[in-house]
Protein backbone atom coordinates (compact mmCIF):
# COMPACT_ATOMS: atom_id res chain seq x y z
CA UNK A 1 0.00 0.00 0.00
CA UNK A 2 1.11 3.59 -0.64
CA UNK A 3 2.07 6.07 2.09
CA UNK A 4 1.68 8.86 -0.56
CA UNK A 5 -1.09 10.00 -2.71
CA UNK A 6 0.46 12.16 -5.55
CA UNK A 7 -2.15 14.66 -6.92
CA UNK A 8 -1.23 15.49 -10.30
CA UNK A 9 -2.63 16.71 -14.11
CA UNK A 10 0.58 16.60 -15.70
CA UNK A 11 0.61 13.37 -17.68
CA UNK A 12 4.72 13.27 -17.63
CA UNK A 13 4.39 12.92 -13.45
CA UNK A 14 2.02 10.78 -13.99
CA UNK A 15 4.28 8.29 -16.43
CA UNK A 16 7.03 8.41 -14.41
CA UNK A 17 5.45 7.99 -10.99
CA UNK A 18 2.82 5.89 -11.30
CA UNK A 19 4.83 2.42 -10.13
CA UNK A 20 5.65 4.36 -6.98
CA UNK A 21 2.75 6.20 -6.14
CA UNK A 22 -1.10 6.62 -5.56
CA UNK A 23 -1.25 8.65 -8.64
CA UNK A 24 -4.91 10.77 -8.71
CA UNK A 25 -4.68 11.94 -12.11
CA UNK A 26 -6.66 14.97 -13.38
CA UNK A 27 -7.49 16.09 -16.42
CA UNK A 28 -7.84 19.75 -15.54
CA UNK A 29 -5.65 22.92 -14.70
CA UNK A 30 -4.20 23.76 -12.05
CA UNK A 31 -7.17 25.25 -10.28
CA UNK A 32 -8.70 22.00 -10.95
CA UNK A 33 -5.49 20.40 -8.94
CA UNK A 34 -5.95 22.91 -5.96
CA UNK A 35 -9.61 21.93 -5.20
CA UNK A 36 -9.40 18.22 -5.50
CA UNK A 37 -6.01 18.71 -3.05
CA UNK A 38 -8.79 20.61 -0.28
CA UNK A 39 -11.39 17.67 -1.01
CA UNK A 40 -8.85 15.76 -0.01
CA UNK A 41 -7.90 17.89 3.09
CA UNK A 42 -11.25 18.05 3.84
CA UNK A 43 -11.27 14.33 4.46
CA UNK A 44 -8.50 13.82 6.60
CA UNK A 45 -5.39 13.74 4.46
CA UNK A 46 -2.64 16.40 4.75
CA UNK A 47 -0.30 18.10 2.27
CA UNK A 48 3.05 17.09 2.20
CA UNK A 49 3.82 19.47 -0.38
CA UNK A 50 3.00 23.29 -0.97
CA UNK A 51 0.56 23.63 -3.42
CA UNK A 52 2.48 26.57 -4.91
CA UNK A 53 5.71 25.43 -4.93
CA UNK A 54 8.28 26.83 -7.10
CA UNK A 55 8.66 30.13 -8.41
CA UNK A 56 5.95 30.08 -11.29
CA UNK A 57 3.28 31.95 -10.54
CA UNK A 58 -0.27 30.51 -10.48
CA UNK A 59 -1.49 32.14 -14.13
CA UNK A 60 1.77 30.88 -15.54
CA UNK A 61 1.19 27.63 -15.77
CA UNK A 62 -1.43 25.47 -15.91
CA UNK A 63 0.21 22.36 -14.60
CA UNK A 64 0.43 21.14 -10.83
CA UNK A 65 1.48 18.36 -8.65
CA UNK A 66 1.18 18.07 -5.39
CA UNK A 67 1.95 14.90 -2.54
CA UNK A 68 -0.65 14.14 0.67
CA UNK A 69 -0.44 11.72 2.49
CA UNK A 70 -2.10 8.56 2.04
CA UNK A 71 -3.85 7.88 5.94
CA UNK A 72 -6.50 9.81 7.29
CA UNK A 73 -6.47 11.79 10.16
CA UNK A 74 -8.24 14.42 11.77
CA UNK A 75 -8.51 17.24 9.58
CA UNK A 76 -5.31 19.25 9.77
CA UNK A 77 -5.77 22.88 9.67
CA UNK A 78 -2.04 23.88 8.95
CA UNK A 79 -2.77 22.23 5.35
CA UNK A 80 -6.34 23.66 5.47
CA UNK A 81 -5.50 27.17 5.84
CA UNK A 82 -2.33 26.53 3.07
CA UNK A 83 -4.42 24.89 0.60
CA UNK A 84 -7.45 27.93 1.27
CA UNK A 85 -4.66 30.59 0.77
CA UNK A 86 -3.81 29.08 -2.26
CA UNK A 87 -6.57 29.04 -4.10
CA UNK A 88 -7.21 32.12 -2.97
CA UNK A 89 -4.12 33.35 -4.17
CA UNK A 90 -4.76 31.40 -7.60
CA UNK A 91 -7.75 33.63 -8.08
CA UNK A 92 -6.09 37.08 -7.48
CA UNK A 93 -4.01 36.44 -10.62
CA UNK A 94 -5.72 37.69 -14.21
CA UNK A 95 -5.95 34.57 -16.44
CA UNK A 96 -3.33 34.39 -19.12
CA UNK A 97 -3.81 32.11 -22.51
CA UNK A 98 -0.09 30.17 -22.59
CA UNK A 99 0.81 29.36 -25.77
CA UNK A 100 1.01 25.61 -26.58
CA UNK A 101 4.32 25.53 -27.61
CA UNK A 102 5.00 26.91 -23.98
CA UNK A 103 3.26 23.28 -22.15
CA UNK A 104 5.90 21.09 -22.85
CA UNK A 105 8.47 23.20 -20.88
CA UNK A 106 5.86 24.17 -18.03
CA UNK A 107 5.05 20.16 -17.89
CA UNK A 108 9.12 19.53 -17.30
CA UNK A 109 9.01 22.27 -14.75
CA UNK A 110 6.51 20.55 -12.73
CA UNK A 111 8.35 17.07 -12.97
CA UNK A 112 11.39 18.42 -11.96
CA UNK A 113 9.99 20.48 -8.76
CA UNK A 114 7.67 17.70 -8.21
CA UNK A 115 10.40 15.08 -8.31
CA UNK A 116 12.73 17.29 -6.10
CA UNK A 117 10.19 17.21 -3.49
CA UNK A 118 9.80 13.40 -3.64
CA UNK A 119 13.50 13.10 -2.91
CA UNK A 120 13.55 15.38 -0.01
CA UNK A 121 10.34 13.36 1.11
CA UNK A 122 11.87 9.86 0.43
CA UNK A 123 15.18 10.94 2.88
CA UNK A 124 12.66 11.12 6.12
Amino acid sequence: MFDTILLTNNILVKTNYSAKFAVDYIEGVLYDVLIRARDYIHNGHQLLTHPLSGSVKPNETPYKSILLSAQKQDIDFSSLKIIENSITLFNSFAKRNIPDNYLENLREVDLTLISSAITSHLKK
